[in-house]
């Protein structure tokens, strides 16, 4: 392992990418090969700037690309202009049900705006003059299908929400904008079952060139949804299909970005962060290794180097698992070794181990370049 502190290099393999045609979000560029972006969705109240754009520092901090935000009202709308002129990253209004909105955010500046047409009254008679707006204005328009707001007609002919309904509607409304030679188009099916959006995303990804972004919709709380999210964005992903995403968490919008960026870094498509390795525990323990690690963590968290941090609890596979990290600790008989980069530095009581892998962090990167958001991006 090199001595120069950093995670392992990302595997030789990794996922070749579906080919799609490239679109620019702001100043992020999604598919045609670009890096897989990180979104997520204000829960503030948009008409709150003050609200929204702390909230918004708070998920560019934790490694977001491209945030969301709801227009459900006059008062949202108008806050749009406030909002995207000081925004950190790019701005996507989340329009529902009034198509007026979509041009409020087109003429705000707004890096691009989503709109669900099972959701928008007689949206079909307004795609012509929103399709000319965008063009005029160059911002795209994401075209999302999710389970719970499918156009009538696709449920009336489907049944329900079907991996076929929720592409026949998603590509039939790309056609109008077609037709309109308006094709800035990023497309999301979503589904709050895994196996169903899975299906529908493979579907969508065999049947046109769009960038696709990815969602298990209304994925559930931390736990199940993060799982959830998880196996449907890894399978998919692994097939090189999806070209941003976002992890829909009954949870705060920084844990949805944080999940979001730990999946793409186990698959090698983002650089990680910070990763602490430790044991799951069993009868040899000597610590209580889940309130160690627990610790551990909260000590760290938004530290800006990537480090891979060793936990273990016995001596039977600690000191190994401790030598492969930056940093390691393997604890027993009340204190902890403390390995850096395999080589023993020190044993300290079981009350200091935390501040002691501290210690040896910051001494470790003393002369690193910060890599917080090289390593988020």
């Amino acid at each position: 392992m090199s001595l120069e502190p950093g995670l392992p290099t990302i595997p030789p393999q990794t996922p070749v990418r579906r080919p799609t045609r490239q679109l620019r979000v702001g100043d992020v560029l999604v598919g045609g090969g670009a890096p897989i972006s990180v979104q997520t969705m204000t829960t503030t109240n948009t008409a709150d700037v003050d609200a929204t754009l702390q909230q918004i520092a708070e998920v560019t901090a934790a490694g977001c690309d491209i945030v969301r935000v709801a227009v459900p009202s006059r008062d949202d709308a108008d806050a749009l202009p406030a909002i995207v002129s000081r925004s950190p990253i790019p701005v996507i209004a989340d329009i529902h049900f009034q198509p007026r909105y979509v041009f409020q955010a087109i003429d705000a500046g707004w890096a691009a705006v989503r709109v669900n047409p099972g959701n928008i009254k007689r949206f079909d008679d307004k795609v012509k003059e929103i399709a000319a707006a965008a063009i005029t204005a160059g911002v795209p328009i994401r075209i999302g299908v999710n389970a719970g707001s499918l156009d009538p007609r696709m449920l009336a002919k489907h049944g329900h929400a079907t991996p076929e309904a929720l592409v026949e509607s998603a590509l039939w409304e790309c056609s109008l904008f077609e037709e309109h030679g308006f094709t800035d188009i990023k497309i999301a099916v979503k589904h709050h079952d895994p196996l169903t959006m899975i299906a529908a995303n493979r579907l969508l990804a065999a049947r046109c060139d769009y960038p696709l972004h990815l969602g298990v919709t209304e994925a559930g709380p931390a736990f199940q949804g993060s799982i959830k999210s998880a196996v449907a964005f890894g399978i998919l992903l692994s097939e090189g299909i999806g070209d941003t995403l976002r992890v829909s968490l009954s949870a705060p919008p920084v844990e949805q970005v944080k999940a979001g960026c730990h999946i793409l870094a186990c698959l090698g498509l983002r650089p990680r962060r910070l990763e602490i390795v430790s044991c799951p525990g069993c009868g040899r323990l000597q610590v209580d290794i889940h309130q160690l690690a627990a610790r551990v963590e909260a000590a760290f968290d938004g530290f800006p180097h990537p480090l891979r941090i060793a936990v273990m609890g016995c001596v039977v596979n600690g000191p190994g698992e401790a030598r492969d990290a930056d940093l390691g600790v393997s604890c027993g008989n009340g204190k902890g070794q403390i390995f850096r980069n395999g080589q023993v530095l020190r044993a300290v009581p079981e009350a200091r181990i935390v501040e002691a892998l501290v210690e040896e962090a910051l001494r470790l990167t003393e002369n690193a370049p910060d890599q917080d958001r090289e390593a988020g991006t």
